[in-house]
């Protein structure tokens, strides 16, 4: 089950939710028919519960529609799983492919500090 946690951003709420936000957020581009994506779900939902409250967690369908397309190219997507840290409204890190949880949370972590 889905961790209620974890935001649902697409491109009409990428700026509000991600890059006005106060707190660090880590960003999962993701797609329903990416085996490697679905598998990291669930980290996800993890990641969202355990950082509650001093981070965000969200997750964009690249496919959900065209303008989601875009913002993942005009973010520099070429791969997904890609999972992207911003702060401040600046991205601050990212990688591809599913990572494991110690990953993403030192991910997270860094830009708490």
């Amino acid at each position: 089950m889905a961790s209620e946690n974890v935001i649902v951003v697409s491109a009409e709420n990428f700026e509000s939710e991600v890059l006005q936000s106060d707190v660090p957020v880590l960003v999962d581009f993701w797609a329903p028919w990416c085996g490697p994506c679905k598998m990291l779900g669930p980290v996800i939902d993890q990641l969202a519960d355990d950082y509650s409250g001093k981070a965000k967690v969200a997750k964009i369908d690249i496919d959900a529609d065209d303008s989601t397309k875009q913002l993942a190219v005009q973010q520099g997507v070429s791969s997904i799983p890609a999972l992207m840290v911003f702060k401040g409204g600046e991205k601050v890190d990212e990688t591809i492919g599913a990572q494991g949880k110690p990953v993403l949370a030192d991910m997270i972590d860094k830009a708490l500090a």
